[in-house]
């Protein structure tokens, strides 16, 4: 008698087909429900992952997991694709990017409150709030999303896609740009090599949420279109992980820049954050240690991070930089040294000195890109730098498409810190297909963020630095990545984190222009806008009509 009342009950209760069934037929959803927020916010979270691995697993640590971000993109698209209020897409819009940014960079915690002396909880209402007003550009896109989008799916991902470009664009772009965790730096490896220079890092982003989106809408299909999500979503996932050579265009125009590589050394001071400008400690090591290992380095090139040296030109011990100058003065050495630089009347420059044997004048790359509150004050926010204790203040800009330094052969372009994170700004000097750098060189100094995910989220920028115009990175980094990466992204040579010493490798320079850095130095960053703005605006037509 049980069992037949079991199996009688049973036999009235819905199939899982006809609950799939069931809910496709649902129409959109005016709220969302805290299941569907909560979906959101882990989606936002596997974004932010997907840059470089943080946790410890092994071989994946710190390594871009071009799948997961696609998993983060097809979550959120499947969300916003189900809402028909502006309102309710617009806060699945804001907290998907305040999970995603909060996770991104996170670490800031360390350098505001560690070394900046700020409370624990302002701190972490000062991360929180940075994340929440960066996510309104992505609340703005899933609003216009729900209002713009047609009914036909391939379209309507079109439209999801262009517009987070447009997000992503706004976040480059306005108050200064901070566009770190972008979505195609998780694409760094697989199938973004050949495609990184054509359209960069922005462009596969664009292609990354496309293909998300049309798999998102797929899946919320009828059933008879699951295979084709699922066939899709399989392909996402192999082109995800696929090894996949950097192919260039004419690839025999892009040839080395001279017969032999260049043998350089990239120094690595490993001086603690908090002593780094303290006088008694890590200044005296600091000048110690980079002025012994400039003396002694044998190679034709040797490079020192980020204020290596930390004190200006008229502050350095008696004699110091004189010693410096005459040792690059004659013979076949030459050097990049990070120090700032400077005079109360002119004001201070963040920047990169040059020394080599018989220049007329001291080579000088002044950082153009500011850190807000850490190099530069904005407006209004006087009060907030006083409440930490950064011995940094208001730097001098310096001017977008510097020349290069240029020794033996080749036309070194420094950049600083997170300037390799703009590439729109580094494709300024390919203008001249002349004077176009053949090495790229990157100083750092991470050390503010402590030993954290951001030193691999830094690598793997510039590692599409490199697949996007063709041509190696050298860095030399305070605490790491100190490495050297090759035009096609891979990093040949590396030194061991949080240690002191010297990397010695050789570096191949590279002729020839990728067609990014022909379309982005002469036009920046305007295709991609028209682009994202062109979908919008026929979408918005359409929608009229």
């Amino acid at each position: 008698m049980a069992r037949d009342s079991i199996q009688s009950m049973m036999s009235h209760l819905p199939t899982l087909p006809a609950l799939l069934e069931h809910a496709r037929n649902l129409p959109p959803r005016k709220g969302f429900s805290p299941f569907q927020l909560l979906i959101v916010l882990v989606a936002g979270c596997l974004h932010a992952a997907s840059m470089a691995w943080p946790f410890d697993f092994g071989f994946i640590q710190g390594q871009p997991l071009g799948g997961m971000q696609l998993v983060a993109m097809v979550l959120f698209a499947a969300q916003i694709d189900s809402c028909r209020s502006l309102k309710r897409a617009a806060w699945l819009g804001v907290a998907f990017g305040t999970a995603m940014l909060c996770s991104t960079f996170w670490w800031l915690f360390i350098s505001m409150h560690f070394y900046g002396g700020l409370a624990a909880p302002l701190t972490v209402l000062a991360v929180v709030l940075l994340a929440a007003f960066l996510s309104l550009y992505y609340a703005a896109a899933a609003a216009l999303f729900v209002r713009l989008a047609p009914r036909r799916k391939l379209p309507r991902a079109f439209v999801f896609a262009s517009l987070w470009l447009l997000a992503e664009l706004a976040r480059v772009e306005l108050f200064t740009g901070f566009p770190w965790g972008e979505g195609g730096y998780a694409h760094v490896d697989g199938w973004a090599r050949p495609l990184a220079a054509w359209v960069g890092v922005h462009g596969i982003t664009f292609l990354a949420a496309l293909a998300a989106a049309w798999l998102a809408m797929a899946l919320r299909a009828s059933r008879m279109q699951w295979a084709t999500a699922i066939a899709i979503a399989l392909a996402c996932f192999v082109l995800a992980y696929l090894p996949v050579q950097s192919a260039m265009p004419g690839e025999a125009a892009f040839t080395p820049a001279t017969e032999r590589p260049l043998q350089v050394t990239l120094l690595q001071g490993n001086i603690p954050q908090n002593e780094k400008f303290q006088s008694g400690t890590g200044v005296t090591t600091a000048l110690q240690w980079y002025g012994q290992q400039l003396r002694d380095a044998k190679t034709p090139l040797v490079v020192a991070p980020e204020t290596a040296i930390p004190l200006l030109p008229m502050q350095l011990p008696e004699g110091y930089w004189q010693a410096l100058q005459s040792r690059f003065a004659t013979g076949q050495q030459a050097a990049l040294v990070g120090m700032p630089v400077g005079s109360p009347q002119a004001g201070y420059a963040n920047s990169v000195v040059g020394f080599k044997p018989g220049q007329p004048e001291l080579y000088r790359f002044d950082k153009h890109h500011l850190v807000p509150f850490g190099e530069f004050v904005p407006p209004g926010f006087r009060w907030f730098i006083d409440m930490m204790r950064i011995p940094l203040g208001d730097f001098n800009r310096g001017a977008v498409g510097q020349a290069s330094f240029e020794w033996k052969g080749q036309r070194l372009a420094p950049n600083i810190c997170y300037e390799d994170l703009f590439g729109e700004e580094l494709g300024a000097r390919f203008a001249d297909p002349a004077l176009a750098p053949t090495i790229f060189v990157n100083v750092s100094n991470i050390a503010w963020f402590g030993n954290t995910v951001a030193i691999d989220q830094h690598l793997q920028i510039s590692r599409m630095r490199a697949l996007e115009f063709s041509r190696p990175m050298i860095r030399a980094t305070n605490t790491g990545a100190t490495v050297i990466i090759d035009h096609a992204g891979k990093v040949t040579h590396s030194l061991e984190r949080h240690t002191r010493g010297a990397l010695i490798g050789e570096v191949e320079g590279r002729n020839g222009i990728t067609p990014y850095a022909m379309w982005v130095s002469r036009y920046g960053l305007w295709p991609l806008w028209g682009l994202g703005l062109g979908v919008a605006l026929l979408a918005l037509l359409f929608r009229r009509r």
